[in-house]
């Protein structure tokens, strides 16, 4: 008769921290350099950055992105290079 062994593997589950970025909308930037910034940070295509830029334009402000705050802060920074009004929202 021999003993039993159970062997359990740890799991690491990474959470990220839910995150929203905001862009709103100002008076000098054209609406090709926020297509443009928006293509850029979230690597998306042309007529989503144009839906996005338009929300913005027409409701001062839009939710460009949904995701976990590491990839939320690429995009805030990415969007900041050309001086953007973004927020991040946890």
């Amino acid at each position: 008769m021999g003993i039993g062994f159970e062997v359990q593997e740890e799991k690491k589950v990474e959470i990220g921290i839910p995150a929203k970025v905001i862009v709103y909308n100002d008076d000098w930037h054209t609406f090709e350099e926020v297509i443009y910034q928006l293509i850029k940070a979230l690597k998306c295509d042309l007529s989503t950055a144009e839906a996005l830029t338009w929300e913005i334009h027409t409701k001062g402000k839009a939710v460009v992105f949904e995701g976990d705050l590491e990839e939320a802060l690429y995009v805030q920074n990415v969007l900041e290079e050309i001086d953007l009004s973004v927020e991040v929202v946890i």
